[in-house]
């Protein structure tokens, strides 16, 4: 196969089981599975494992429910998932979940309560992520940081064959041949700001469609969280405890619960809103250290003490992270509709487990433990089935790379400019969302016109470029498609849930973003 840079080093070639590209919790999670399977596991990293990600930067919780809980807690959740949720799925995490993180133990120290047991339900982001490098490697994954994977490939005769990429400090491209691929790359938070979300651009949905696979749930990428304003502070649990406040420091009436942000933002689009923490409980003051440990820097920085002082706020778009949509499982192990093709973590769709509302964080994080070991395993099974010697590998996308001169940096712009405004997004209506995808349609065709050779960082842009254009496409093209409100979708100019759109939305299509409705399979009931 032709390099992609004809004056670099000769390329890395490593042969593995299994790949996975994506070095956060999912991702850990999936290569752990894998090698426990007994497959040879590369792990492909953006960034570094262990520090990067939305995971590496919180204090996560977990969907943790002792086993007599459970019933009573997937009904709740059912309850809230208007009508996509699925209970078989819920009660599957919550299973996984509940043995899983006491395999920790040795990693990680978990606190006890007064009566000496364990508490597993949130950890400390830093040390939950060092926890999960150091298990992998123990696993012998093979561990490659700093280097963001820039396509998938396939073999010959035309099946999955792995992925190449580029390795920033090493200065050289990479190449794994594997059969099966695990695709743990997060969400997309288009650049909005969001803490740990900067290297979420969307990769892996661009590499999952080239290679065929299908979207699902793009619509619900309209969750947005609240921090002090000029920050990326996002840990919104404190904030539940708020009281809000205009510029001449008149009380707002804005309610806890579901319709906050629509609340808070529609007073944003006003003015200027403040935001003070005194109604804080004194018990949950002393835990934030040790469960948000970098909840209070900004405030220090500043010279605020929220407890007392007003301070000003605004709303992050998080996208598809702490909302629902990515690839489309279709079956117990996380496979796409790519054979040997896995998905996990914010990547994948979870509709199945959240329905159409936010997993926000404790659904996600187990969400990604779980899907992380069902598609490491899935993975290392299918490639026990499929293994075969890859002697040549091809590209997906007949085009070769190039990047358009400078016209990313317009096209990122235009892509914040989409998605990050409340009036675009939160509140949305057909003719803007149809607006909005001229806009986005025209900086597709612009991206493509003008093609030359490129550097490795220029090239690396602009396939997150791509990505981001594409991920804002799928995620208005199925806005646009779902003519009512539903969980965090909210259409102003369609308010109401109607049963006609009680499907699933897949999604797809590189130059025309298309959309399909499917039914939503009846869920099999609640476990006993």
């Amino acid at each position: 196969m032709t390099p992609l840079f004809h004056n670099a080093p000769a390329p890395l070639q490593l042969d593995a089981d299994v790949l996975v590209i994506g070095g956060g919790l999912a991702g850990t999670w999936a290569a752990v599975a894998a090698a426990r399977e007994g497959a040879k596991v590369v792990l492909a990293e953006k960034g570094w494992c262990g520090t990067s990600g939305v995971t590496a930067t919180a204090g996560p919780g977990h969907w943790w429910v002792p086993p007599q809980q459970r019933q009573s807690a997937i009904a709740k959740r059912v309850d809230s998932a208007a009508r996509l949720g699925d209970p078989r799925w819920m009660a599957r995490i919550l299973d996984t979940t509940w043995n899983s993180l006491p395999q920790l133990d040795r990693l990680y120290h978990f606190p006890t309560d007064d009566q000496g047991r364990k508490q597993y339900r949130a950890l400390r982001g830093p040390e939950y992520m060092r926890a999960m490098r150091q298990l992998a490697m123990e696993h012998g994954v093979i561990l490659l940081d700093q280097s963001p994977a820039l396509e998938l490939l396939r073999s010959e005769s035309g099946e999955l064959a792995g992925a190449r990429g580029w390795q920033r400090q090493l200065k050289r491209e990479w190449q794994v041949k594997a059969p099966a691929t695990v695709l743990a790359t997060g969400g997309c938070g288009f650049l909005s700001r969001l803490l740990g979300s900067h290297t979420n651009t969307g990769d892996g949905y661009l590499m999952g469609v080239e290679a065929g696979a299908e979207l699902s749930g793009m619509e619900f990428s309209a969750y947005y969280c609240i921090a002090p304003a000029g920050s990326t502070m996002t840990r919104s649990m404190v904030y539940t405890f708020g009281r809000y406040f205009d510029a001449v420091g008149r009380e707002l009436d804005i309610p806890q619960g579901p319709d906050f942000n629509n609340a808070l933002a529609r007073h944003l689009l006003q003015g200027p809103v403040f935001c003070r923490l005194d109604r804080i409980p004194a018990d949950i003051r002393a835990r934030l250290p040790y469960v948000q440990p970098n909840l209070m820097l900004p405030f220090d920085r500043l010279g605020i003490d929220p407890y007392r002082d007003r301070f000003p706020v605004t709303l992050h778009g998080e996208g598809t992270i702490r909302g629902v949509g990515g690839l489309r499982v279709t079956d117990d192990h996380c496979q796409t509709t790519v054979p040997g093709l896995f998905t996990a973590g914010d990547a994948a769709s979870r509709e199945a487990v959240t329905g159409a509302i936010s997993g926000g964080g404790a659904v996600n994080s187990s969400w990604a433990l779980s899907s992380g070991q069902w598609a490491g395993a899935g993975a290392a099974q299918y490639a026990k089935r499929n293994h075969t010697v890859i002697r040549n590998v091809a590209r997906y996308t007949e085009n070769p790379f190039s990047a358009a001169d400078a016209d990313y940096r317009e096209t990122i712009q235009a892509v914040r400019n989409e998605l990050h405004p409340y009036d675009k997004n939160l509140f949305r209506t057909g003719p803007q969302l149809q607006r909005s995808l001229q806009v986005l349609d025209n900086h597709h065709d612009r991206l493509h016109i003008r093609l030359s050779e490129s550097d490795p960082t220029t090239l690396l842009r602009w396939r997150e470029t791509e990505a981001l254009l594409a991920s804002a496409r799928w995620c208005y093209a199925s806005a646009l498609a779902r003519k009512e409100s539903r969980g965090i979708h909210q259409r102003e100019d369609a308010p109401g849930q109607h049963e006609r759109f009680d499907v699933h939305l897949r999604s797809g299509g590189l130059d025309t973003p298309w959309v399909r409705h499917d039914p939503v399979r009846q869920p099999e009931g609640l476990p006993a």
